[in-house]
């Protein structure tokens, strides 16, 4: 029997996190059932499951995966940046707009935070990536002189954070979003250095 390349396997494990985040954004943990998850992502249940251990491990994988692009984002340009995208949404191959796709993976993971204690405990250590990526950009901007400095960034990364869960939650309440950029504009100048004119 031929061995299967690791790009193979790469490309693979990138469909099935691929279809099951468009699966849970629609259906939720609970609706993304094995079938679902087959449709979606176009394998059968012994493909999904020979590169995630069950759906759980399926779902923490994918919740991983958007933190970690999401960290990446926050290191290159900011969290508002985060936000900006869920707001703006993105194109894909067939130039249809959607939202930023790790939307639907943050809604559920905040779903999953409030009611599953042990989902909590797993996903803590998790969300410590977008944490140090916010944080290690705030002192990067204070460094060069860009962020104001009579507020620790610590301070400064909690209220970045709750701003993005109050768009979350804004966004999953199916409130009109097409007037935040200005809000975004506002959180911005908020963490910016001051300059005083003469």
């Amino acid at each position: 029997m031929p061995r299967v390349s690791q790009d193979h396997l790469e490309a693979r494990r990138r469909q099935i996190l691929d279809g099951a985040r468009a699966c849970f954004a629609r259906h939720g943990y609970e609706g993304a059932t094995v079938r679902r998850l087959e449709e979606a992502t176009g394998l059968s249940r012994g493909a999904i499951f020979h590169h995630f251990r069950d759906k759980e491990s399926l779902f923490l994988a994918l919740a991983e995966d958007d933190a970690l692009r999401m960290a990446e984002v926050v290191a290159e340009q900011g969290l508002v940046q985060v936000m900006r995208d869920l707001l703006a949404g993105r194109k894909d191959d067939n130039d249809e707009e959607h939202p930023a796709d790790w939307l639907g993976t943050r809604l559920e993971v905040s779903r999953r935070l409030r009611t599953d204690p042990d989902f909590r405990g797993r996903w803590a250590e998790r969300s410590e990536q977008l944490t140090k990526a916010t944080q290690d950009r705030l002192r990067r901007q204070r460094e060069a002189g860009n962020l104001r400095d009579d507020v620790d960034v610590e301070v400064l990364s909690d209220f970045l954070e709750l701003v993005l869960e109050g768009l979350v939650s804004h966004l999953a309440m199916g409130l009109p979003a097409d007037d935040l950029g200005p809000v975004l504009d506002l959180v911005e100048e908020t963490v910016r250095r001051h300059r005083r004119t003469a």
